[in-house]
């Protein structure tokens, strides 16, 4: 589970401008302190759902709840990678 966790973190990380700044737990995806544009959210969806597919399941980011600032999968990294990780076990 750590090493898809690593890699959750790898993809953002892929799509920062500043290659220097490391990912943490609590970096925000989505509202104005998000280190990705609306253009590279997207590619990181679709980096996940290419991960997932190696996983053999499909990762679904497409919830009514995914964009909350306050309680959807994007508000944080660490938020992300718990529900790429739930969605794996859940397919298992």
């Amino acid at each position: 589970m750590q090493e898809l966790r690593r890699k959750v973190y790898d993809a953002i990380a892929s799509l920062l401008d500043d290659k220097s700044v490391e990912v943490t737990d609590e970096m925000p995806l989505i509202g104005g302190d998000s280190v990705l544009d609306s253009m590279r959210l997207v590619e990181l969806c679709l980096e996940l759902e290419d991960l997932a597919a190696q996983n053999s399941f499909e990762f679904d980011w497409t919830s009514a709840q995914a964009m909350s600032k306050s309680r959807g999968m994007f508000r944080s990294a660490k938020a992300l990678a718990d529900e790429f990780l739930s969605q794996l076990q859940l397919k298992k």
